[in-house]
């Protein structure tokens, strides 16, 4: 009797296991990564629209982002470009190790090494230098080709030229 209960015990834990770790899976599969990002504290604003897919390593917070193709666009005097994949280490408030997002820089295109949120301003570094941006920036995502200039949000486009 004693043995039944314990087999009984061990198939329900077993069990219990499974369906929690299929539903788990199943919600990371319905989501978006903006919804990745926000979960981080980051504005979806980061990545441009269009994400095609991604995987995330929650272990290790490895992320890999596809975009349909690769993308760029001018926001004020910066210009950015993203390659068709992104690949980075999220933490809370923070992408490092950030390889295929690039800005050009008094004519040279130069990595974006590192994002991170500090309140409310994003900073982003090139490994020699950094530039700081209040968040609110960031609260839509760009559209490749126009980035905000899509007729969406001219306010935005005013403060970005004035940077």
């Amino acid at each position: 009797m004693l043995r039944s209960l314990i087999s009984l015990l061990g198939v329900t834990f077993y069990l219990i296991l499974i369906i929690h770790s299929n539903s788990a899976y199943s919600d990371d599969e319905n989501r978006t990564v903006y919804d990745i990002l926000q979960d981080y504290d980051l504005p979806v604003g980061l990545l441009p629209e269009g994400a095609t897919g991604y995987e995330l390593d929650r272990t290790t917070g490895k992320l890999s982002v596809t975009l349909s193709d690769t993308c760029s666009f001018s926001e004020g005097k910066y210009q950015l470009k993203y390659e068709a994949t992104v690949k980075c280490y999220i933490s809370n408030g923070k992408l490092s190790s950030l390889e295929g997002v690039s800005v050009k820089f008094s004519e040279v295109w130069v990595n974006i090494v590192e994002i991170v949120r500090r309140g409310n301003d994003i900073d982003f570094s090139i490994g020699i230098g950094k530039a700081a941006f209040p968040v609110e920036y960031f609260e839509e995502s760009p559209q490749c080709g126009c980035g905000m200039n899509c007729s969406r949000r001219p306010s935005l486009r005013k403060l970005m030229a004035n940077r």
